[in-house]
C-alpha cells in the first residue's frame, strides 16, 4: 500500500524526508541530495545557534528583544539537533532503526519547534508593531515578565498543537522487513482495511488544513500586517535615514514566505497518490528552503541590513548588542512619535 495514504512529514525536513522516500528514486545520489543538507545543517546550524544562544544568554542584558530571539533560536537549535537521525534513516532506506518511543519523540518535537519558531516570529513582529504605533502602552507594559508570559504561551501552544502528532506515529514494518517511523492516524493496527485507510485520509486532510491554517496563513499574515503598518508609519513620517528598517522587515516577511511554502505545497499534494515530476522537484525545494530557514534565519537576522565591511570588523558581541539593544529600539520608537530624525 503507498506509503503516501498515511504519512504525514510533519515538521521540517528531516521529518518530511523519513516519509517521502516513494517519491524519489531509491539510488545513492538521491539519498544524499536529502541527507548532505540535513548533516551540514546540523554541524553548521549547531555550532552557530548555540553560539547566538550563549551570548544572549549570558553576555546580553534581559529585555523583551533578547528573551523573545534567545526562544526563536532555541527552537532552531532543537530542532538541528534531531537532523542526523532522520538523514540516517533516510541513507538506510527509510529504516528506522531507534524504537517506537524515540519515534514519537523526534516526531513530536520536531513539530515543536516548527510551531514554536513560528509563533516566535509572530510575536516579534507584533512586539514590534506595538513598540511603534502603540509607545504609550509598550512603556507602561512591555516588560521581560510581560515577555516571559508570551514565550510561555507560545511554548504551550506549540506543545498542545504537537501532541496529535505523538499519538499518531508509530514503527510500522512493511512486506519488506523494513521498520518505517510514520503517522497512523487511524491509530489501528489494520492496515489493509479500505474503511481504515478513508479514516486516515480524512484525518490526514483535517491536520493539513489546521497546520497550514495555523502554522502559516495566520502567522504570515501577522507578520505581514505588522511590518507593514510599521514601514507605513516610518515612511509616512519620513524619519529614517537609511533603508535598513525597510531591508530587516522585507527579509522577514519574504524568508517567512520562501522557507515555509513550499513545505506546505508538497504536504498538500502529498494527500493524493499523483506522483510526477514536480512533486519531486517541491520535493528538494522543500528539503532546500527548511534547511535554510533552521541554517541562516538567524544570520539574516544578525546581519541583514550592515555594511558587510563593517560587519567583519565587528565582534558578535558588538553586533548583537546593535541588533537586540532595547534601548535604541525605545530611542528610535520615541523619536518616531516625537517627529525626530532616526
Amino acid at each position: 500500500m503507498d506509503t503516501i495514504n498515511y504519512t504525514d512529514p510533519l515538521v521540517n525536513i528531516s521529518s518530511l524526508v523519513s516519509n517521502s522516500t516513494h517519491i524519489l528514486l531509491p539510488d545513492s545520489k538521491n539519498s544524499l541530495v536529502i541527507a548532505l543538507p540535513l548533516f551540514i545543517s546540523f554541524v553548521i546550524g549547531t555550532i552557530t545557534n548555540g553560539l547566538y544562544l550563549w551570548v544572549l544568554k549570558f553576555k546580553m542584558k534581559k529585555t523583551v528583544n533578547t528573551l523573545l530571539f534567545f526562544h526563536l533560536i532555541l527552537s532552531y537549535f532543537f530542532s538541528t539537533l534531531i537532523m542526523p537521525f532522520m538523514a540516517i534513516s533516510y541513507l538506510q532506506n527509510n529504516h528506522w532503526n531507534f524504537g517506537t518511543a524515540m519515534c514519537k519523540v523526534f516526531n513530536s518535537s520536531l513539530s515543536v519547534g516548527m510551531y514554536a519558531s513560528v509563533f516566535f516570529l509572530s510575536a516579534i513582529s507584533l512586539d514590534r508593531y506595538l513598540l511603534t504605533l502603540h509607545p504609550v502602552w509598550s512603556q507602561l507594559h512591555r516588560t521581560p515578565r510581560w515577555a516571559s508570559s508570551i514565550i510561555l504561551g507560545v511554548w504551550i501552544s506549540a506543545t498542545a498543537l504537537s501532541i496529535p502528532y505523538m499519538v499518531f506515529r508509530e514503527t510500522h514494518e512493511n512486506p519488506k522487513g523494513t521498520v518505517i517511523c510514520r503517522n497512523n492516524y487511524a491509530v489501528s493496527a489494520n492496515w489493509k482495511s479500505t474503511e481504515m485507510e478513508a479514516l486516515r485520509k480524512r484525518i490526514h486532510t483535517a491536520c493539513f488544513v489546521s497546520r497550514f491554517l495555523v502554522g502559516f496563513l495566520v502567522p504570515f499574515f501577522i507578520i505581514t500586517f505588522c511590518y507593514g503598518r510599521v514601514a507605513h508609519k516610518i515612511k509616512e513620517r519620513g524619519l529614517v535615514k537609511s533603508s535598513k528598517p525597510f531591508k530587516v522587515m522585507m527579509t522577514a516577511v519574504l524568508s517567512f514566505f520562501m522557507c515555509w511554502m513550499p513545505y506546505h505545497i508538497f504536504q498538500g499534494l502529498s494527500l493524493s497518490k499523483t506522483q510526477s515530476p514536480f512533486l519531486q522537484l517541491v520535493l528538494i525545494l522543500t528539503v532546500i528552503t527548511t534547511s535554510f530557514n533552521t541554517l541562516f534565519s538567524p544570520i539574516l537576522y544578525l546581519f541583514i541590513g550592515e555594511n558587510f565591511k563593517n560587519v567583519f570588523k565587528k565582534s558578535i558581541l558588538a553586533l548583537f548588542e546593535s541588533t537586540f539593544n532595547e534601548e535604541s529600539s525605545s530611542e528610535r520608537t520615541q523619536n518616531l512619535n516625537s517627529g525626530a530624525e532616526i
